[in-house]
């Protein structure tokens, strides 16, 4: 007759593969609760008295038990503080997260490769660990303990192992399912936000257009009485108007282009002269401008939408400039894949565009420190230069200098 120790030995294998199955079953889209599930379940199959999940957290430079088995030595790591560990300082388990290699101790109490932490206050003899494996990178490391010596086999090793393969690959499943429905999140919350402003700039507009024309009644009234204060002060009110009649106009073209209804009005007009008229609107004493172009460029666009750009650009040029210093608008002439092509560069000197922003500057409502308004000038200007075949880009250079480059085709 055998005995329980070579029973259990035999029965070993099965557990094992049992609960192999069982971690194949669970969902690999909530992450913390599989791996929560993973360290319960393998601290069931190897009989061991803890089973940690580290992941690696880059932000916070430690490894971090993000799943810790329910056994009373694991509620005593997480009391010691034992379940974030320092990745310059994290002994044989930052060893193994570093090397890809496991590793195996069955004398705990004599290598010096286990922290202090582990021996003396949880009182480990025998642990096993291996790396938590994606095909790209490594994820973190799984960790299973023991308070007896020499408890854990070679055929536990392997077994851990496999868990660790199939965990880093959960994990890596998981980031990406997390990833898809943060930018689902996002798109529906800027779709959302743009119907809402849309309906609300629709209904404003409505009040808008009448005000706007009692003001320019009133206006050409004390022009015509010579009252030269109030005509100051109502073309005052009158510009503050303009400019939100520009911003309902950038809502209402989001929703246009949403639902594919942008449409454009052509003719040959000369871009340099166009843009020689917006620049005294723009040009003051804190920003002046400097305009270098040829004599002329004729290109087939629509005037009103290409204002628009040059409009934007210079606003957020202008938005973003440091004091007192420079705008440049350079108009030049360029051959691009056989073809004749218009490149108007606004460039001006600034703080420069955060990292997290560099990637969304034509995104809707995308804004950056200093921005005013909703976030849209750059989105529309980049769809409006798009609408004309040509495109616009940014650029940074050292000494925080921006450049925003619209390219369009000559006529």
């Amino acid at each position: 007759m055998q005995s329980p120790e070579g029973q259990s030995q035999i029965l070993k294998p099965d557990r094992l593969l049992q609960t192999l199955q069982h971690l194949l079953e669970l969902p690999a889209t909530d992450l913390q609760e599989t791996i929560h599930q993973t360290a319960q379940l393998v601290a069931q199959a190897l009989s061991a008295e803890k089973v940690d999940v580290f992941l690696a957290d880059h932000d916070q430079q430690q490894l971090r038990a993000y799943g810790v088995s329910q056994t009373p030595m694991g509620f005593e790591e997480i009391k010691k503080g034992l379940d974030c560990l320092p990745l310059a300082d994290s002994g044989w388990i930052g060893e193994v997260y570093r090397t890809g290699h496991p590793y195996q101790s069955s004398q705990a109490q004599e290598d010096s490769q286990i922290l202090p932490g582990f021996k003396e206050d949880l009182q480990v003899r025998s642990l096993i660990s291996v790396p938590l494996l994606t095909p790209d990178i490594r994820q973190g490391v799984v960790a299973a303990f023991s308070r007896l010596p020499n408890f854990f086999s070679e055929q536990d090793l392997r077994f851990l192992e496999a868990v660790g393969r199939w965990a880093g690959t959960v994990v890596q499943h998981a980031e990406l399912v997390e990833l898809h429905t943060a930018a689902a999140a996002e798109q529906a919350k800027q779709m959302a936000a743009g119907e809402l402003l849309a309906v609300m700039a629709h209904d404003l507009r409505n009040f808008l257009t009448p005000l706007k024309g009692h003001v320019d009644l009133l206006e050409r009234r004390a022009r015509k009485e010579g009252q030269e204060s109030y005509v100051r002060k109502l073309d005052m009110i009158s510009q503050g108007m303009g400019r939100f009649q520009r911003l309902l106009t950038d809502l209402l073209d989001v929703e246009r282009l949403a639902h594919g209804a942008f449409t454009l009005q052509l003719h040959s007009i000369d871009l340099v002269a166009m843009i020689r008229e917006v620049i005294p609107i723009w040009h003051s004493a804190e920003h002046s401008i400097t305009f270098q172009a040829p004599g002329s460029l004729l290109v087939q666009a629509d005037p009103d939408r290409l204002l628009q750009v040059m409009e934007n650009l210079l606003s957020n040029a202008t938005s973003h400039a440091k004091p007192q210093s420079e705008i440049k608008i350079v108009v030049s002439r360029h051959e691009r894949e056989g073809s004749p092509w218009a490149f108007v560069t606004v460039s001006n000197w600034g703080e420069p565009l955060p990292d997290g922003q560099r990637g969304v500057t034509f995104q809707p409502f995308t804004k950056g420190p200093h921005s005013h308004g909703f976030g849209l000038g750059l989105y529309i200007a980049q769809r409006i230069a798009q609408a004309h075949r040509g495109m616009l880009t940014v650029q940074m250079e050292a000494e925080c200098l921006t450049h925003f480059t619209l390219a369009l085709p000559l006529q």
